[in-house]
């Protein structure tokens, strides 16, 4: 199991690093709005990585339209750098996805995704930076 604390910093400086969505979502377990997000509909090549800590999280290359509002991915970059929970707030059954290097809420996980996994990784935009294949980041709309 990894060791979800080992890269995480001080409230005090996750408070000066994030907005205030971006704490809430990765701090405080937070949903964004759906199609409220810069990610939902970005189609940009490239590496989405953790807010917090930049460690990397899904290539673009797995990123597909789910109708739902969020930035969905079927497969992550390396198992290792997300970390998978039991979610049983809100009266439902639900597995979290958080980043295995520094704890922060990423969103959830369902097995309504296409081939090859069958997995969608329901993500907020709000828990993601993104680098694009040339090393820029994703323009603001």
């Amino acid at each position: 199991m990894a060791n979800i604390e080992k890269s995480r910093p001080s409230d005090e400086q996750l408070r000066r690093q994030l907005s205030e969505e971006q704490y809430h979502v990765t701090q405080e377990q937070g949903t964004e709005r759906a199609f409220s997000g810069k990610y939902w509909d970005h189609k940009g090549d490239g590496v989405y990585r953790c807010v917090v800590c930049d460690t990397p999280l899904f290539d673009s290359d797995t990123k597909f339209e789910s109708g739902t509002g969020w930035p969905s991915f079927y497969d992550v970059v390396e198992q290792h750098n997300v970390e998978l929970r039991s979610d049983h707030s809100l009266g439902m059954r639900r597995t979290e996805v958080v980043c295995a290097e520094c704890g922060a809420h990423l969103g959830h996980l369902f097995e309504d995704g296409p081939d090859p996994t069958g997995q969608r990784y329901c993500i907020n935009s709000a828990a993601l930076d993104f680098q694009g294949e040339d090393g820029a980041a994703a323009e603001d709309p």
